[in-house]
């Protein structure tokens, strides 16, 4: 039986969001709002005309099979009474003058940037052509969502010391999640989603990524410097590649990471930030935190949902929005010391 039939309503969504379980097999129950914009008015972002590649499903420690997938996501997603907020919030000497984020906007946000192919990959790229450090940004699996791209704006020119050239690359060559297909309440839905997840497993992307930034580096010489960021689905593939003890990364951040690992963190020897919701384990963030061996930030936004940085953000919500800009703050101060 699945266990994703026995969990609350919004850590069932998250999960299923996250990928971490199949779909549930009966209907949904309530979930977090979800903002339902998808592009500006001009373009669809998420449309690409390349073929949909199908990859086979990677196994990893986590994604062994169903029923250890469904052990372990119950130790993760148990109710919890308390979230505990940062540890370690002046470890860091983060500059509190860092940053200069604009006025965020909640609905029709017209994005900065534009789109190159590099590497085989649609590619958002955002930031000043003189900016020598580059971030290679893992989206969540809702793709080229208004949310997102606003963030990758901000991460751009918002640190008046630092600038960066952001890349966000289409791993879904196109065919992202729908979020139509969110909540799965329809046998249909389920099924789509189920393919989804097994068709874009982390481990799968998170072998891509060297030669990606080989494409860009290529094209863009002047960036001498990197650090990788991901969201929901995208914070697992960080862990991953910066994991890897051949990293060409210098810092990593994770923000409502899906399939938090400490296994993963004892691995991990670059700086690396962690920003969870709500609905990650506070107890696999608490050990997660424990095993990183470099400097740090682990913070849990205790009364966020998981997708509030991204395509899940309901920007209309002034507190949502508040603390969608106290996380990009929280990034840019984190790489302004490591990157």
């Amino acid at each position: 039986m699945s266990l994703s039939r026995h969990l609350p309503g919004s850590r069932r969504a998250a999960a299923v969001a996250s990928g971490l379980v199949a779909p549930p097999a009966t209907t949904s129950q309530a979930h977090p709002p979800l903002s339902l914009s998808n592009s500006n008015s001009n373009s669809n972002p998420n449309s690409n005309p390349s073929t949909s590649i199908t990859h086979p499903f990677v196994q990893s420690r986590h994604l062994t099979s169903q029923s250890n997938r469904n052990q372990d996501l119950f130790k993760h997603l148990t109710p919890q009474n308390t979230c505990k907020m940062s540890t370690m919030p002046a470890q860091h000497g983060h500059s509190e003058a860092c940053c200069n984020i604009p006025p965020v906007v909640a609905k029709g946000y017209n994005a900065k940037g534009t789109y190159e192919e590099i590497g085989g990959y649609k590619s958002y790229v955002t930031g000043p052509k003189e900016a020598t450090k580059g971030i290679i940004e893992i989206f969540d699996i809702f793709g080229y969502f208004p949310q997102t791209l606003q963030g990758a704006d901000i991460l751009a020119t918002s640190d008046h010391s630092q600038q960066y050239k952001v890349f966000i690359p289409d791993w879904f060559k196109g065919e992202p999640c729908p979020i139509e297909w969110f909540p799965p309440d329809t046998p249909e839905k389920q099924k789509n989603l189920g393919a989804f997840f097994q068709k874009n497993p982390p481990p799968s992307v998170a072998a891509k990524v060297p030669d990606y930034v080989k494409a860009v580096q290529e094209k863009h010489p002047e960036i001498k410097s990197w650090a990788i960021i991901g969201f929901c689905w995208g914070g697992k593939v960080v862990s991953l590649v910066t994991s890897n003890p051949d990293t060409v990364f210098k810092a990593g951040v994770e923000c409502h990471p899906a399939m938090v690992d400490p296994a993963d963190a004892e691995k991990i020897k670059v700086p690396l930030a962690l920003l969870a919701s709500k609905d990650e384990s506070p107890e696999d963030v608490k050990k997660f935190e424990a095993n990183l061996k470099g400097p740090k930030h682990v913070e849990t936004f205790g009364d966020q949902i998981h997708g509030w940085m991204a395509a899940r953000s309901d920007l209309e919500n002034e507190r949502v929005k508040s603390e969608y800009v106290r996380g990009y703050e929280t990034v840019l101060k984190f790489l302004s010391k490591h990157v």
